[in-house]
């Protein structure tokens, strides 16, 4: 491929430069391609030879693997490995908890979270109902600082519009309120402009660091420095000893390194009170996100981690859905996935149905019974209320069949028919073999009402709530479902659970997850038989996917294209980089199209590779990877002349210092195999060009080593602060190409 032509595939985005260094991604690029193909792979007599299995079973069954991991599953044994992690409670994991103990809030019970960090719809209802703030006095400087802030700038905002009115008809055309503004438009008065200030948390995506929105302004009622070198007891409590008004004002006129000092020498509770002085929605999405980061990288139960993985993925929840949705989520994951990713698919399938989480997410929280006793009471009490809004949502609250139709099409049932260009795929097609109308989903709903949530903003968990139940006899799938309450919604669930369908949508998708994008039909037979006769045990089905010669055949060696999610958690893994704080790397996946918890529809992500191969994409891949290994990615730290050092040590190649003795020994480390020629040409014609790196750190967005102030003040994940050692950039050069390479794309 000539440099023009090369350049002129990366449009308006990537120098010709960068374009040189990607020119083995572009010759590549159909080898990465092929795992798309809509041809099954067909399983070959040959298996993955022995000294291979173990990096394959790594690359499918891990988020990939660190140095020394290939050696350690050899000595084991493949099998043996992999029956240790089916069963993780057998795994030691207290490294990972002593990072994960930076986040105290993540170990909340639901109802202790959300009293202790009020979402800003609580704050709003003790505003409008003057309520008294808590007793305790750590919640009650948390709320009282996230009220006082509402009220500052919300007299700020009314202020601003009191001038504005004042000038009417003045330069700017502004109007008084209530008249016409300049543009012929109704200007909006300035009593329905109040209330409109916003809370802490409001509008806020929870990945953004708190502190993006600092606003320094002088502190002029107390030396802030004074607090800030106070003993860490101390000075916390002189914090929240502060009333509301000085504590809003401390806030604000900390600068990032004054913030980041005032957390130093915090215990990790006390961190989390003072990061969640900027507003709660941000301190809980931050910890979510970020421990999640972190559990792929460090956990040793990885295999739990990536079924974990797949399971909220398969039963996607959007964090952006409302701003109750970050706080129901870390007890979605922790008490309803994690437990039960390794388990029985219904028993799974019952908890997520009764997760606060998938209930909002999917809005069947609000669904009534349209001749239910609430319905009834509904059209009664609409007549009465004197607010338009409430009126409106009395009448029209009803039936939603949300989450009844995706429980059928992507949770069980499925699509159980190919889909091609001439026959899309309707939700009515019998002909896919999925043998359910919309009559079935309509009465799917019904037996789902009244499975809704006690106080959303405040306790967050489960209840039945017979009085929206639908009464009478439903029919699902041919079955009469007799009226039984909760009861029905249990029947349901088991009659989906159990459905050879469901069986079979499922193995096909963790076979598309772990084997191939087209697995052989033969091997999602198997597994789904296997499905069946175990009553749908999760580990049974994987056992029969790994004792598959498909599993083990060459052809579907290296042929997964990674998630970015993959992506980054296996870069950072086979690097061996050191991680004080993951929002950086969250942060990435969100750059690279993949943000945790993200995909706003309930499909969830794809596993194949279609949607993540195109340019665009592998050019943010391969700036990630050169930040990375360059250390300008912020919290996060390499040590290449380690890892060449016990390269060289376990005897993976030959002793020397020279850069092609070097390379080597970075392929074996990185990627644990070599890679083609012309890969390794372009490191060696590369890695020396420092405008490489400058070129992706610029492209990618992340600054040079500087953590954000929410991290500065949430947490230092890492157990203990390391020196930094001198980097090798001759490594780093070398080492970030190569993770940015097609054979490090693939697993």
């Amino acid at each position: 491929m000539r440099s023009g032509q090369r350049a002129g595939v990366f449009v308006g985005g990537v120098r010709v430069l960068l374009s040189g260094v990607l020119c083995v991604l572009m010759v590549e690029q159909p080898m990465v391609a092929a795992a798309a193909t809509k041809r099954a792979v067909e399983p070959s007599v040959k298996q993955i030879e022995s000294d291979q299995r173990a990096l394959h079973a790594l690359n499918r069954f891990t988020f990939g693997p660190r140095p020394g991991d290939v050696a350690a599953v050899r000595e084991i044994g493949v099998k043996a490995w992999f029956e240790r992690q089916l069963n993780p409670q057998s795994i030691d994991d207290s490294a990972l908890e002593v990072r994960l103990a930076a986040f105290p809030a993540m170990q909340m019970e639901q109802t202790e979270l959300m009293q202790r960090y009020p979402s800003p719809a609580v704050l709003r209802q003790m505003i409008a109902k003057n309520e008294p703030l808590p007793s305790d006095p750590v919640e009650h400087a948390i709320y009282a600082d996230q009220i006082a802030f509402y009220k500052t700038a919300k007299a700020k905002k009314e202020a601003e519009q009191a001038a504005a009115a004042k000038n009417s008809g003045g330069e700017d055309g502004v109007p008084a309120a209530g008249g016409m503004a300049s543009d012929g438009s109704m200007a909006k008065s300035a009593e329905e402009m109040k209330g409109t200030a916003a809370l802490p948390g409001d509008g806020v995506d929870p990945a953004t660091p708190a502190m993006a929105t600092h606003e320094e302004q002088f502190y002029s009622g107390l030396d802030a420095v004074r607090v800030i070198n106070l003993p860490p007891d101390e000075r916390m409590q002189r914090i929240l000893a502060m009333p509301p008004e000085e504590l809003v004002r401390f806030r604000k006129s900390l600068s990032n390194s004054e913030m980041a000092a005032a957390a130093d020498g915090l215990s990790p509770m006390q961190r989390e009170t003072l990061a969640s002085l900027q507003g709660s929605p941000r301190i809980i999405g931050a910890e979510l996100l970020e421990s999640r980061m972190l559990r792929d990288i460090y956990s040793e139960r990885q295999l739990e981690a990536v079924m974990t993985d797949f399971w909220l993925n398969h039963f996607n929840v959007y964090i952006k859905k409302n701003q109750n949705e970050p706080f129901l989520l870390p007890a979605y994951e922790r008490d309803v996935i994690r437990p039960r990713a390794l388990g029985k698919f219904e028993d799974l399938l019952v908890a997520t149905a009764k997760s606060p989480a998938m209930l909002m997410y999917l809005d069947n929280w609000q669904s009534i019974g349209p001749d239910s006793l609430a319905a009834r009471n509904g059209g009664k009490l609409a007549k009465f209320a004197q607010n338009p809004q409430v009126k409106q949502a009395l009448k029209d609250r009803g039936l939603n069949e949300n989450y009844a139709r995706e429980l059928m099409e992507l949770h069980t049932l499925g699509v159980q028919c190919e889909v091609s260009a001439d026959r899309p795929v309707s939700m009515l097609d019998k002909a896919c073999g999925r043998g359910y109308t919309q009559q079935d989903v309509t009465e799917v709903a019904e037996v789902l009402t009244g499975w809704t949530i006690d106080q959303p903003a405040r306790s967050g968990t489960y209840r039945f709530e017979e009085r929206r139940h639908e009464p009478g006899t439903k029919t699902v799938l041919g079955k009469k479902i007799g009226e039984k309450g909760e009861a029905e919604g249990l029947e349901v669930l088991h009659l989906l659970a159990t459905s050879p369908a469901t069986a079979r949508f499922v193995s096909r998708k963790l076979a598309v997850r772990f084997v191939s994008d087209t697995p052989p039909p033969a091997l999602v037979d198997r597994m789904a038989k296997a499905f069946v006769v175990s009553g749908g045990d999760i580990k049974t089905v994987l056992r029969t996917m790994f004792d598959s010669p498909e599993f083990w055949s060459p052809e579907v060696r290296r042929a997964k294209v990674k998630t970015p999610e993959e992506f980054v958690a296996s870069a950072v893994r086979a690097s061996g980089a050191e991680v004080t704080t993951a929002i950086p790397l969250y942060q990435a996946l969100e750059k690279l199209g993949m943000p945790l918890y993200g995909m706003q529809t309930p499909n969830g992500y794809s596993w194949m590779a279609e949607p993540w191969v195109n340019s665009g994409d592998l050019v943010n891949r391969l700036n990630f990877a050169v930040s990375l290994s360059n250390d300008r990615v912020g919290g996060v730290q390499t040590d290449w002349a380690r890892m060449l050092g016990e390269a060289s040590a376990q005897g993976l190649v030959a002793t020397g210092d020279s850069a092609a003795e070097k390379e080597k020994k970075l392929e074996v480390a990185l990627l644990g195999q070599a890679v083609s020629d012309r890969t390794r040409e372009t490191v060696l014609a590369q890695f020396q060009d420092q405008t490489t790196q400058q070129q992706a750190e610029k492209s990618f967005g992340i600054r040079a080593n500087e953590q954000e102030p929410m991290a500065q003040v949430l947490n230092i994940s890492s157990p203990k602060q390391k020196v930094r050692p001198p980097l090798d950039r001759e490594a780093a050069g070398m080492a970030g190409l190569l993770l940015g390479s097609p054979e490090f794309q693939r697993r």
